[in-house]
């Protein structure tokens, strides 16, 4: 099998235990032949994207944001991005989700393209500054949701972070009343992530690949290491979980390399395309 495009996941794939990309990665990356097309694809939104596809030299490909829900295209000497999909959860329900949080002591972040808006700068906001390299828009959500309302749009993710049995009452409840509607995804124990039931990393890669690459899924290698990351892995030729990803994850995927931490992309990539022997 010839791999002619990539794909990665980011958090708890590609960066290591400082949240970041390690020179070894980034080296990895550098080092491909320019006519692979290397897509990240995250539940990051694109602000919390770019920077990393700087330092690994692919500001002109693809990015799937907010888990395939707003999908662009990077062309060389035009100012904005193509955006060449873009899904949405419905203003009504952004609302309700936050009017469930009301009284307890959740936080609600709505995204929209490339913008993040809080209610507050509050541990929560902060931590997720820190690890994103992205400020929120602070203000009452209730305004953002009427100019939502005004011009009828929604939200691309809503995420929820809060104490780890409210967001699991959170997450119940949601999946009662919209687990047919929505992708309701527990990213971490304390961290709820909310998109569109009909878009998902596949789908969009797939649209990607369909638009602007003579390139079929069959031809590509992709990484993950989470739920959201599973469906990618079954449908290209070459779906690789990070040492540390959940056993689900493993079960679906054609190889296993090593942790996220010890560079296991980099390492991939090196015995698939580069050629030389993981250190």
């Amino acid at each position: 099998m010839k791999i002619k495009a990539i794909c990665s996941d980011i958090d708890g794939t590609l960066l290591d235990n400082r949240r970041e990309l390690s020179p070894r990665t980034v080296a990895a990356f550098r080092k491909l032949d320019k006519n692979i097309p290397v897509i990240l694809a995250s539940s990051r939104m694109p602000g919390a994207m770019r920077h990393l596809q700087e330092e690994l030299g692919i500001l002109h490909h693809p990015m799937i944001c907010f888990n395939g829900g707003y999908v662009l295209l990077f062309n060389e000497g035009s100012a904005a991005p193509a955006v060449i999909d873009s899904v949405q959860i419905p203003v009504s329900m952004c609302a309700e989700i936050v009017e469930m949080a009301h009284g307890t002591d959740i936080h609600v972040s709505l995204y929209k393209e490339d913008n993040w808006y809080a209610p507050q700068f509050d541990k929560w906001a902060e931590k997720e500054e820190r690890v994103t390299k992205v400020s929120p828009n602070i203000g009452a959500l209730n305004a953002v949701l009427g100019e939502w309302h005004a011009t009828d749009t929604g939200a691309h993710k809503v995420m929820c972070m809060g104490p780890e049995q409210e967001i699991a009452d959170m997450a119940e409840a949601l999946t009662r009343k919209y687990g047919e509607e929505i992708y309701i995804y527990r990213s971490k124990s304390t961290y709820l992530e909310l998109a569109p039931r009909s878009i998902s990393k596949a789908t969009a890669l797939e649209l990607i690949l369909k638009k602007n690459y003579a390139i079929s899924m069959e031809e590509v290698m992709a990484f993950g290491d989470n739920y959201n990351d599973i469906e990618l892995l079954q449908a290209v030729g070459k779906g690789i979980a990070v040492g540390n990803a959940r056993e689900e994850v493993k079960a679906v995927a054609a190889e296993i390399t090593l942790p996220s931490t010890e560079d296991g992309v980099a390492v991939a990539i090196e015995k698939y395309l580069l050629q030389t022997e993981s250190r």
